[in-house]
């Protein structure tokens, strides 16, 4: 088993555009040819659109494009931009007068960064798929939709860490299977190999960690009116052949990638999304990509945070560490 670049997953392209002053941005993958998707959600506070385009009873078998954005709910338009582009290159499901592309998408809570008013849109959204399929532009960090990431927020913005976006593939005996993940978490994040914390809440000095769980712990009395602010969305990429339901089942079983490394996860404050896509023909057991794409999306969030740079008044995990 041997890591490659997630660009090496052939039939996808990615491309990604951000404001960096504004602090939000989008990220898009693109199948020309079309992909069979599945979707697992076990956050509480999604922003989602399409979803129903990846239910085993939905007709559709394929889809043309997965957007990660940020923005929140207001973000969802960027896939309108991602529908023109790929319309405009006849890019999606002939109806007969025109291609109509298939487009999912879900978004990080970002506005509490840089500025509040600016989100992705159309014109982003359309950017980004340009880039995908003449530049592809996929990089690791504060970029695409992982610009405005932030996480360990149980105690507002002013203790948090900054964190972004982060990928990790592996390939082994012609199975290549690769994620993409965009965390924004409620919770502190640990590396999944020893598991030491690499980004979460800060102490009150910011010179080290608190730890998020705690803070919970010594506060039980309920909550009312919580702010669902925090979401990590990703997608995990194959060549083996699977179907919509396989591959619904292979989204749930990188959730344990989120739960190795994201404490606590998955809350009613998080909107934690994994689509998971195939793009090939590659005969290979469930089970086994299910546990490769566990691993493959924790170290995806290792990477996320460990390339992260400070910004908008958050600290990143390089600067903590100096």
């Amino acid at each position: 088993m041997k890591e490659i670049a997630i660009t090496e997953i052939e039939n996808i392209a990615i491309g990604q555009a951000e404001d960096t002053v504004a602090g939000t941005g989008c990220t898009v993958f693109i199948s020309k040819d079309g992909m069979a998707a599945g979707l697992d959600i076990r956050g509480g506070g999604p922003a989602s659109r399409e979803s129903g385009l990846m239910d085993p009873l939905a007709a559709a078998q394929t889809i043309h494009a997965v957007v990660l954005s940020g923005g929140s709910a207001y973000g969802l338009g960027a896939s309108d931009g991602v529908m023109q582009y790929l319309e405009e290159n006849g890019i999606g499901l002939d109806v007969g007068v025109t291609k109509v592309p298939l487009v999912v998408q879900s978004d990080i809570f970002d506005l509490t960064v840089g500025d509040s008013k600016v989100r992705p849109d159309r014109e982003m959204g359309y950017e980004a798929a340009k880039r995908a399929l003449n530049s592809p532009n996929y990089r690791d960090g504060n970029f695409g939709a992982g610009c405005g990431a932030t996480v360990g927020k149980i105690c507002g913005m002013e203790r948090c860490m900054k964190s972004g976006i982060g990928s990790y593939a592996i390939e082994t005996g012609g199975l290549k299977i690769g994620a993409v993940v965009v965390v924004n978490a409620f919770g502190d994040i640990f590396d999944h190999r020893t598991g030491s914390k690499l980004a979460g809440l800060l102490n009150e000095e910011k010179n080290g960690f608190a730890d998020t769980t705690e803070v919970m712990y010594s506060h039980i009395a309920p909550v009312e009116n919580k702010f669902v602010s925090n979401t990590t969305i990703g997608i995990v990429m194959t060549n083996a052949k699977f179907d919509k339901t396989q591959l619904c089942k292979l989204a749930g079983m990188a959730h344990d990638g989120y739960a190795r490394s994201i404490r606590p996860v998955h809350t009613s404050v998080d909107g934690d999304s994994i689509y998971a896509v195939s793009l090939g023909n590659v005969a290979a057991d469930m089970d086994t990509v299910g546990v490769l794409s566990a691993e493959v999306m924790s170290e995806a969030i290792t990477r996320a945070v460990k390339n992260a740079d400070s910004a908008y008044g958050a600290i990143s995990a390089k600067e903590l560490k100096s």
